[in-house]
């Protein structure tokens, strides 16, 4: 990483201390059981707020904390007076790091693999909002070092910690659908300006806000005003973040993941574009994964598997409509009746599923309403245990604290980096379609290689240039 020198002195420190501690993850993690984690928490605003009340919650302990806004530091001085507040992850981490024990990062997706790989390399226990990475590559490099350093990891997709997608699971590998051989998934967003050119001029930067560092790897560009980037809209921007596939398949795809057991797919495309921009994420857009065939958790065989998105605004007959309205509709769905603007349908040999919610909050089995009267279907057998901690963020965070206070394994998070940064990448690999732009254009991924073997130009895209100053390799 190209840093100034004092940075440097702390990335040869880590390292350090990393290489002395890789033959002893357990007896590291296991120092720490049944005391209070010390966290550090970088970016409190937004998402943050979530990591604040999760951390409360457990009763573990905010040492210190970041954000590039010094007004967004949310209630960390309420409920941590001690903590000490940086505007500079990079600082924070050098000057912490003997202090803590984990952090967990909530920034915008541009920044998601820096401090991670930073924390990873010292040993630390990493807590990432999803998606976890912004490229492949990124992607790549977490999977490869939580293999090295064997930290407890978790990506912030909370549903992963629930009932709903625990069900799911358990339709799939009960053997109550048959072969599931295509799934549709749909979302409501983006909530978030998309579909825009990058505004002229520039505006004053807030005296709070240090602008430097919220472009962080991204390339220079004027401040805009708050509306424009920061602090919410930077989602539907492709420098920070990964427009409505990354932000919300983290979650409304997790279950299908975990259930089918994929791994990364032979091919992806963009089958329509509705509002592109060279600078932003469309207005909405339908995306085609195809997976090998495989097996199943429960070691059966699956078939091969493709896989639809739907998301944001699509037209129909010339008219915007919900995403939702373009998805294929199960057989026995009632005429006129609605599917959810945010779930999926898994469609099988026997049943088609229907799910409706990001985290798989209800799902059940499709059937004419003469069925439902005659022979109705519930759910399917318990498979799964479930969390003890409860629903959401809560539950995902007290998996991970376990993992990092050594009362379970470092890989025992369901999230764990193991399962996420594939699950990521796969993700990514439709953005990377939607950059190139080629309505149809089937794109050939050789997983073994991370290449595209019919187009080019998709391979640029698996990583980015990073601004000088903010390059790492982690392994």
């Amino acid at each position: 990483m190209n840093i100034p020198t004092d940075r440097r002195s702390f990335l040869k420190l880590a390292g350090t201390a990393t290489a002395g501690i890789l033959g002893f993850p357990s007896i590291l993690h296991a120092q720490n059981k049944g005391d209070k984690l010390r966290v550090a928490l970088i970016a409190t605003g937004g998402k943050g707020g979530a990591h604040i009340d999760m951390v409360r919650r457990a009763g573990d302990l905010c040492v210190a904390h970041c954000d590039v806004d010094t007004k967004r530091q949310g209630g960390v001085p309420k409920h941590w007076a001690d903590s000490r507040f940086y505007q500079d992850y990079r600082i924070l981490l050098e000057k912490e790091m003997k202090n803590i024990d984990a952090v967990l990062i909530s920034t915008p997706d541009h920044h998601h693999y820096l401090p991670t790989a930073l924390a990873m390399e010292a040993g630390k226990h990493c807590y990432t909002q999803k998606p976890l990475v912004h490229t492949v590559w990124e992607a790549r490099q977490l999977l490869a070092g939580v293999k090295k350093y064997k930290v407890a990891t978790q990506m912030g997709n909370q549903g992963h910690s629930g009932r709903g997608n625990r069900e799911i699971y358990e339709y799939v590998n009960s053997g109550m659908l048959g072969d599931v051989t295509e799934i549709h998934c749909c979302t409501n967003r983006p909530v978030w300006p998309q579909g825009l050119e990058r505004p002229e001029g520039s505006d004053p930067v807030p005296a709070n806000l240090d602008w430097d560092l919220f472009l962080g790897c991204a390339p220079e560009r004027p401040y805009k005003d708050k509306r424009v980037y920061h602090d919410f809209n930077w989602r539907g921007w492709y420098d920070f973040g990964g427009g409505a596939l990354a932000d919300m398949a983290c979650h409304t795809m997790d279950s299908i993941f975990w259930s089918m057991n994929l791994g990364l797919p032979t091919s992806v495309e963009v089958l329509e574009i509705h509002g592109h921009t060279s600078e932003t994420f469309p207005k909405g857009a339908i995306f085609r994964w195809t997976y090998a065939a495989g097996k199943l958790p429960n070691g059966k065989p699956r078939p091969e598997l493709v896989i639809y998105w739907y998301e944001g605004k699509l037209l129909k007959d010339g008219v915007e409509v919900p995403a939702s309205e373009r998805m294929r509709r199960p057989a026995k769905l009632a005429e006129g009746r609605k599917l959810a603007p945010s779930g999926n349908v898994y469609f099988g040999t026997k049943h088609d599923l229907i799910i409706e919610g990001n985290y798989g909050d209800t799902s059940r089995i499709s059937q004419t309403e003469e069925e439902k009267k005659a022979n109705p279907i519930g759910k399917a057998p318990e498979m799964l245990p479930r969390n003890p901690d409860g629903e959401g963020d809560f539950g995902q965070y007290m998996e991970w604290q376990r993992a990092c206070k050594g009362e379970k394994s470092w890989d025992s998070p369901g999230s764990n980096f193991l399962y996420a940064a594939p699950f990521t990448e796969s993700i990514l690999l439709g953005n990377i379609a939607l950059r190139v732009g080629k309505v149809n254009e089937k794109l050939l991924y050789n997983s073994d290689k991370m290449s595209f073997t019919n187009n080019a130009a998709a391979n640029s895209f698996l990583t980015k240039e990073y601004r000088k100053g903010w390059e790492h390799k982690l392994v």
